[in-house]
This record gives C-alpha cells, structure tokens and sequence, in this order.
C-alpha cells in the first residue's frame, strides 16, 4: 500500500533545520519499521499543494498503528508540530511498490484523471484511497524527466515534485523490483 505524508512548514527560520531532521533522522528511523518497505521524500514545484511530501510503501494500516511504529517514527514531531500546517495523510490501495524518482527526475502528481499524464507519454500509476484521510479519493502519479517539466507545469490539476531524498528501501524488502 502506498502511504503519503503531506505537508507545509510556516517557520522559515527554523525550517532548514526541519528538513534536515525529516530527511536525515525520521525517514530511515521510518524504513527500519517492520512492514514499511519503501520511503521517498519529495518538495512541490507547484503551488496550490502542501510543499512537501513522503510517500511510502507499506504494508497496511496496521504498521501505523503499531507500537514498533510509535517508537520509532510515528510520534516525534513534538518539537515541530507548532509549525507543520496543510497537514495531510492517505493509505492508497496496492500499486506495488512506489516508483523511485532518481535526481534527474520529477513525480507528477493529478487528483484529476490520468489523460493530462497520459498525453504527456507517460505511464501513470491509480491509486484509490482506503484509509486515513481518504481525500483526494483517487490519484495517479508517473515520473517524469526534468526536461520535460515545462510541458506539465500549466495543466490543471497536475503537481510536480522535485526528490528531497533517493528511495529509502528497508534492507528487509526483498523484491525483484528492487533490483532495478
């Protein structure tokens, strides 16, 4: 199941340092739970979107309720709570795992229908939300080479993400697809 996090900050002054603690401590203390597989971190190029999001691949609901889960990733935002806003978080249904976005890359992201991805030549990916916040009720997402990033960035309804990491993956996760 792929599990996304979204979310914007309002302290410019200590959001660096936010950065630096999600991308460097939360994400792999988040890959070493049983049952997340994959983990990505991403920052919207668009407006009209929470700036920055996580997507995940997991195994179900029940990893996040979990104590392993409260231990280690899901409960120490404490310090930073005051100042996350448009906060946001969605279980989608199985895709399999989520694509990697390597660093010459973009996630396109539509809440719309897959046709504007679809023109574009891509190959986007459903997904139908089934727990949490389930709204937007279905995306698809597809990568999407840099260069071809002017051509998405003015269709309605279409977010584009740049990687804030590489695809954490737990070294538990065997898969072919990892072996890519």
């Amino acid at each position: 199941m792929i599990y996304t996090v979204e979310c914007s900050f309002a302290d410019p002054s200590s959001e660096a340092e936010w950065n630096d603690f999600y991308s460097l401590e939360k994400l792999p203390a988040l890959i070493s739970v049983a049952g997340f597989h994959t983990s990505q971190r991403f920052k919207a190029l668009s407006s009209g979107c929470p700036v920055y999001l996580a997507i995940h691949t997991i195994d179900g609901l029940d990893v996040l309720t979990g104590e392993e889960y409260r231990q280690k990733g899901g409960g120490n935002f404490a310090r930073w709570q005051l100042n996350i806003t448009d906060w946001h978080r969605n279980l989608y249904d199985d895709i399999g795992l989520a694509p990697a976005v390597r660093a010459d890359e973009l996630l396109a992201l539509c809440a719309s229908g897959p046709e504007p991805l679809v023109q574009m030549g891509l190959t986007p990916l459903a997904m139908q939300a089934v727990a949490l916040e389930k709204f937007p009720a279905r995306r698809w997402l597809a990568r999407l080479p840099w260069r071809h990033a002017q051509f998405v960035e003015n269709l309605e309804g279409v977010h584009l993400y740049t990687p804030m990491t590489d695809q954490l993956t737990n070294v538990r996760t065997v898969s072919p697809e990892l072996e890519q």
